[in-house]
């Protein structure tokens, strides 16, 4: 069996996380979903679990946070393509997110961040990885210079 990652979020309205989490790509898995929570799956091995307040307070007796002013994670999802970047964010847009700030161009990689609309924040992003190296490669070569034996 393969890893996998469930994700727990504390929502205020799981239909409304619901939704947004639609809109933006996830799908809901009726089989782990009832008033109370969402299982949302973005892959094979990821799934997020959008969970009622009340109900998420039940795994912990820790404060739960309220994410639209504290944070307490951030969560990055890779994709294929710039535009694949663009068109979640947009989506996440279009559906009640909120952009955290202009979108980040570090030449091999190029990311972008919004929140849902519980506060929670997404860092989607698209990293070309021969582009990645070489750029490193080059860094540790160029560190290098000038040093004696």
């Amino acid at each position: 069996m393969a890893k996998m990652i469930f994700v727990n979020l504390p929502v205020h309205d799981v239909a409304r996380a619901t939704a947004f989490y639609e809109a933006i790509g996830f799908t809901r898995n009726p089989m782990f979903s009832n008033d109370r929570g969402s299982a949302m799956v973005w892959s094979d091995t990821i799934n997020v679990m959008l969970l009622q307040r009340d109900f998420y307070a039940t795994f912990t007796t820790k404060l739960i946070i309220d994410a639209h002013s504290s944070s307490g994670v951030l969560l990055a999802l890779n994709f294929d393509t710039r535009d694949d970047v663009d068109a979640i964010t947009g989506a996440a847009l279009a559906a009640g997110g909120r952009e955290l700030h202009d979108p980040e161009d570090e030449g091999f990689m190029y990311s972008r961040a919004f929140e849902d609309p519980d506060g929670h924040g997404w860092g989607p992003f698209f990293m070309d990885m021969a582009a990645a190296q070489a750029q490193f490669s080059d860094a540790g070569a160029t560190a290098g210079q000038g040093e004696t034996a």
